[in-house]
């Protein structure tokens, strides 16, 4: 599972990829203390953004890759 941030007249930024093999992976920029990823089971993860305020602001999405 991967999440992405789109924020307002930018591209797609990858914030982080999970998978049930391996731990969270963050780019350059994000962290756990932010972005906060939690498997549910294996076929349910929920992202949630720690602190919100205003540089938040962007559209996120998600996307799964079936290995």
């Amino acid at each position: 599972m991967f999440w992405y941030q789109q924020p307002p007249k930018n591209g797609l930024k990858l914030i982080v990829g999970t998978s049930t093999w391996t731990h969270n992976f963050y780019e350059d920029g994000y962290s756990e203390a932010k972005f906060e990823v939690n498997r549910k089971s294996s076929n349910y993860v929920l992202m949630t953004i720690k602190n919100v305020t205003s540089k938040d602001e962007a559209t996120y999405f998600c996307a799964a890759n079936d290995h």
